[in-house]
């Protein structure tokens, strides 16, 4: 991986991973809300290689509601993947 790809990497399982331990345990719907848009908007400026790299295609991975929690998880596991290699 190339080194600006992999401190994108860092960057984006760090922000995930303390997103995801917030997102699974709220009981605040508000929260969850607050944190599916903070997980988009970051996303909308993250490094378009990384990002194509986690959805693998997936239209809408991680801006639509209904599979948030799923791409979440997925993206948090891919980035331990991608930076164990």
């Amino acid at each position: 991986m190339p080194p600006s790809l992999h401190s994108a990497a860092e960057q984006a399982y760090a922000f995930f991973h303390q997103k995801e331990k917030v997102y699974v345990h709220s009981t605040s719907e508000r929260e969850m809300d607050h944190i599916e848009d903070c997980i988009s908007s970051y996303v909308n400026t993250m490094s378009p290689a990384l990002y194509d790299a986690l959805a693998a295609g997936r239209p809408g991975y991680l801006r639509e509601h209904v599979t948030f929690p799923a791409d979440l998880r997925d993206a948090v596991s891919r980035l331990e993947h991608l930076l164990a290699a």
